[in-house]
């Protein structure tokens, strides 16, 4: 078992009820581990919430809170995702850029990365991107020495590729 720690997607299916969010947030927070990101949102049934949970650790604790996770009133399956090749793993950024002194390199990139520009000024530049980690992680590594003014992400979800 690797002792390194890595990026981990937990995929937890939850019963829709107030306090599953805070009981897993808790449980996750009292074990001492530091939550990168985390998405909840329905699904196609109502009465169930998606939840994508990413933390950076050991597979020994993933392995672990994964077991405990599990135990938690409300939480009906936990998988972790990270090495599972059949989920397609995605993320959603949205960016602000100055453009003040490179507008066409800016804009240059946003296409090459097929970012959707969502508003144009004089002074910057607003684009929204969907993709995989990697890919997010490029973009924001590209458009870094331009000046980002603002950046927001989503944090990862996946869906079952089968």
């Amino acid at each position: 078992m690797k002792t390194t720690q890595e990026k981990h997607t937990i995929r937890l299916k939850v019963v829709n009820t107030v306090g599953v969010m805070a009981r897993i947030t808790g449980l996750v927070s009292q074990r001492g581990y530091n939550i990168y990101s985390i998405i909840a949102t329905p699904t196609e049934d109502p009465t169930f919430y998606t939840v994508h949970l990413v933390l950076q650790e050991t597979e020994e604790k993933i392995e672990q809170i994964t077991k405990q996770l599990n135990k938690l009133v409300d939480v009906i399956k936990v998988t972790d995702i990270s090495h599972n090749k059949n989920y397609i793993v995605r993320e959603f950024i949205m960016v602000r850029v100055s453009t003040s002194k490179h507008r066409s390199d800016i804009l240059q990139l946003f296409d090459m990365f097929e970012a959707k520009m969502l508003d144009l000024t004089q002074n910057y530049a607003v684009a929204s991107l969907t993709g995989s980690p990697r890919k997010i992680k490029r973009f924001i590594d590209a458009i870094q020495p331009y000046g980002i003014q603002e950046l927001d992400r989503s944090g990862e979800f996946a869906v079952l590729d089968v």
